[in-house]
């Protein structure tokens, strides 16, 4: 793969690889058939996670534990050529091995059977009754043939149907379809669609049905209404990515703010000028930004102007008149148009005025950074994403909501793929919508805010991401305050959080990537041979340490038993055992055993370790026969995995501080080592630059009430105050810390996963590691004049998540009490307000001895807050 999978792309990428091999499993054991799905939301990278999942089909995988399908064959199926063609292309882009393995199938395609090891992609109208795919195919068992599919007198081979037929009669072969039904809508109607798509899974006459059918979908029930008409099938878990993952994980946008009229009237063009200087704005932000990184590539921000279906030669007049008179230094050129008509068989450029606005294919927005205003009318495209296109402004009308939120599905990738430190602004897509009203604009705001519901998506309504994502309306910009001392923002620096362990995780590997990147950024001399020697010394000292284990292994990799059975007629069965020498080819299926558990580069290494310099032949048998044995005892392999880790920590640790001092993308690298913990690793708070903050919560109703302020926040509005969501026992909490003798600020935690945020980590209820975000990190002085930290988390007592929360923040003021004056949970109960110090060793080992967190509260181990 040229990309490095996020964490749950990786889980969701085994999970697939673990029900395809159950399928093909089941198939070719008893010809039992397969289907799931994989869904996932907008903008979690369907299409790369299928990337990934091919390639180790097709060449097996280490890191997965998976072996290669040698008779694995794709066809991709799809609703639209254009789709098709995108995914190949990102199929393409993601994994290097499948280069010249993307064949999109043509009219012409005559091929007897599909080979091995390639991905043939198939769309809708290819099978539609006119198609020269189909002509001649075996006659129809659902019904009476349809027109064109009467089968030829010779028999001869002359179809797509045949070829298909062919592959699944090859016993050698896998053929696995890959049902894209994450994009829905385009080119053919839903009855002629759904007599395809069943044919083709179901089989029809003599063509067989499809082995194993495996759906790339936005929900589980998109893709279960896409089978409903599937007969036979044993239905696999489908795998489900957890749309919060996905905007944990920084790929897409945390923040989309809403701008809406506030009274009755035409403010078109009031809020189309506000786009222009938003998307100026943010033109001139990704500036700085890259010359404080020293990147020579700039991002060039987009604004996607969206009109109704008929645009009158007035209203692009008067759009295109307000954007240039906002934007004077706009070029000629920078305005392009996505609208979906053809003249003949092209999209014709539009005249507006006396200006073209050239046409231009939707895959080629990202790309044409010169192209900075995009006419659009409703989706653009299916499939279609930018992440360069940062602000919407949509003349489409209330009731045409599908189209705005289909539109910013598309828009909410971050540009650079990652999460910019420290900056909301970066962080966040704009959209203005000047006729909807605040009622309305709200009812796009809940969907935004929670993602899609299967119905939601089922209506072209993903907008993407999930948990941690904010909408906010017309917010307020923050940035840092000036009446915080200097003091306080070093205070904050130092200020520890730690890692989220995550699961499968491969210190070996971990520490390989590690070596790497500290080797390329100067970090740790000579990194990768100083590790290759840490992990070297350690096989070596286990082997002698196991050697009576490792003498056992080695046996079994050089020599084959097995029994002889003879029998006489009725005298009979006699066994005799035997063992002969395992030939090279078998030696090195265990070496590659081996490297499953030690890793690819970790063994190559220890070969040459082995060999040294003047090793022959011979030696190099004998390496690969000692690392398959190493392999094949348990211990030595955890062993090296805790030596790797522990060496990763110690790196880890000792450049923290000078980690600082590089470039975000490289500091990101480094995050997503961090992250591949086995336990909470400690980490570094980023001191926030730029924020923004809502002024007004708004009810469901649409009505509005202003938001409380107050003062000494570390982030601020010109004023020096900043705007607060809290409920009544958070805002007494606050109040209380903020009348305390030697208060000198306080932070209001993010509640999402950013480097901003300080995390505790926890167990929750089945042992899954968890993350708890504190609400509240005050600061104030010591006797000694010094600033201090207190974490105080208001936290309800009657929340499945109390005791376990209770719990990792026990284990976290264990670790860190030297860092914090105070740390406190907060309950109200019995009316009252009720403290937990847990700074206090007693405390914390009741918490871990308790059973219910209420009792905690009410017992005398809390105090009166």
């Amino acid at each position: 793969m040229r990309y490095t999978l996020k964490d749950y792309q990786a889980e969701a990428v085994r999970d697939v690889l673990r029900n395809l091999e159950r399928a093909r499993d089941s198939y070719h054991r008893y010809g039992a058939l397969s289907q799931f799905s994989l869904t996932a939301t907008t903008g979690a990278g369907k299409t790369v996670m299928a990337a990934a999942v091919i390639e180790a089909l097709f060449f097996g995988n280490d890191e997965f534990d998976v072996a290669p399908d040698p008779g694995a064959v794709v066809l991709w199926f799809s609703d639209d050529p254009a789709l098709n063609e995108q995914s190949r292309a990102r199929i393409q882009a993601a994994a290097s091995e499948l280069d010249s393995r993307l064949r999109v199938v043509p009219t012409t395609f005559s091929d007897p059977s599909f080979r091995p090891g390639n991905v043939y992609f198939l769309n809708t109208q290819k099978l539609s009754k006119n198609s020269r795919l189909v002509k001649g195919a075996p006659g129809s068992t659902l019904g009476t043939t349809l027109p064109g599919l009467e089968p030829r007198p010779d028999e001869v081979q002359s179809s797509i149907y045949d070829t298909i037929t062919n592959t699944l009669a090859n016993e050698d072969l896998t053929l696995y379809l890959v049902l894209d039904e994450a994009h829905r809508g385009m080119g053919t109607r839903a009855s002629d669609r759904s007599t395809i798509v069943q044919r083709l899974i179901n089989g029809n006459g003599t063509v067989p049905p499809m082995p194993t059918v495996f759906g790339i979908s936005a929900t589980v029930e998109r893709f279960e209404m896409a089978m409903k008409d599937a007969r036979g099938r044993d239905a696999l878990p489908s795998v489900q990515v957890d749309s919060s993952l996905v905007q944990a994980s920084g790929l897409l946008k945390d923040d989309i703010t809403l701008s809406i009229p506030a009274e009755d009237g035409a403010f078109e063009t009031v809020l189309l000028t506000k786009a222009v200087e938003k998307v100026k704005a943010s033109s001139a932000a990704w500036h700085e930004y890259a010359l404080e990184q020293g990147d020579t590539e700039i991002v060039h921000p987009l604004l996607v102007v969206q009109v109704g279906d008929k645009p009158s030669q007035e209203t692009l007049a008067r759009t295109l008149d307000t954007i240039y008179a906002a934007w004077p230094a706009l070029g000629q050129d920078a305005v392009a148009n996505v609208f979906g008509e053809y003249r003949g068989t092209t999209h014709p450029d539009i005249t507006i005025g006396q200006q073209v606005v050239p046409y231009i294919k939707p895959q080629r927005v990202q790309d044409a950074s010169h192209v900075r205003v995009l006419l659009a009318k409703s989706a653009i495209s299916t499939g279609w994403d930018c992440p360069r296109a940062e602000v919407l402004v949509s003349f489409r009308p209330a009731k045409d909501r599908t189209h705005i939120t289909q539109l910013l599905g598309r828009m909410i990738r971050t540009p650079l793929a990652r999460r910019i430190p420290g900056n909301e602004l970066l962080n966040s897509v704009d959209c203005l919508l000047p006729l909807f009203d605040r009622k309305t604009a709200t009812g796009v705001a809940e969907l935004l805010m929670k993602g899609a519901t299967s119905k939601d998506a089922d209506q072209g309504e993903d907008a993407g991401g999930g948990l941690g994502r904010r909408v906010l309306f017309d917010p307020i910009p923050l940035h840092p305050n000036p009446e915080i001392e200097p003091t306080v923002w070093e205070r904050l620096a130092s200020v520890p959080s730690v890692t989220i362990p995550k699961k499968n995780v491969k210190p070996i590997r971990r520490l390989t990537a590690l070596a790497a990147a500290m080797s390329k950024d100067q970090l740790v001399e000579n990194a990768v041979d100083k590790a290759s020697q840490h992990l070297h010394a350690a096989l070596d000292g286990r082997a002698v340490q196991y050697k009576e284990k490792v003498a056992k292994a080695r046996e079994d990799v050089i020599t084959m038993e097995g029994e002889e059975v003879r029998g006489r007629i009725g005298g009979g069965l006699s066994y005799t055992s035997f063992s002969v020498s395992a030939d090279p080819r078998a030696i090195e299926d265990y070496y590659r055993s081996a490297s499953r558990v030690l890793s690819p580069a970790l063994c190559s290494s220890y070969v040459d370790h082995l060999v040294g310099p003047e090793g022959d032949e011979d030696d190099l048998v004998e390496a690969h026969i000692t690392v398959a044995s190493l392999g094949r005892v348990p211990e030595i392999g955890q062993a090296v995995e805790e030596e790797a880790d522990a060496l990763a920590r110690q790196w880890l640790s000792q450049t923290r501080v000078a980690r600082k001092g590089i470039a975000d993308e490289r500091q990101a690298e480094y995050d997503a080592l961090e992250a591949m913990s086995t336990t909470p690793e400690p980490i570094n708070l980023t001191a926030p630059k730029t924020a923004q903050s809502d002024t007004k919560v708004r009810h469901p109703d649409g009505t509005e009430e202003e938001l409380p302020t107050r003062t000494m926040h570390l982030m601020a509005a010109a004023d020096g105050t900043v705007p607060i969501n809290l409920n009544e026992w958070e805002r007494k909490v606050l109040d209380s810390e903020a009348g305390q003798p030697g208060f000198k600020g306080w932070y209001r935690n993010p509640d999402r996963a950013a480097k901003e945020s300080l995390a505790v980590a926890y167990k929750d209820e089945v042992g899954a590691w968890k993350a708890l975000r504190p609400d509240f990190i005050f600061f104030g002085t010591a006797h000694d004049g010094q600033v201090v930290v207190d974490l105080v988390d208001p936290h309800g007592h009657h929340l499945s998540d109390a005791l376990p929360k209770l719990r990792g923040l026990a284990d976290f003021a264990e670790r860190f009490a030297r860092d914090f004056r105070r740390i406190e949970s907060v309950a109200e109960t019995g009316g009252s307000l009720r403290v937990l110090d847990i700074t206090k060793p007693h405390v914390r080992q009741s918490i871990r001895e308790a059973r219910s967190a209420k009792a905690l509260y009410e017992s005398d181990l809390a105090g009166d807050y």
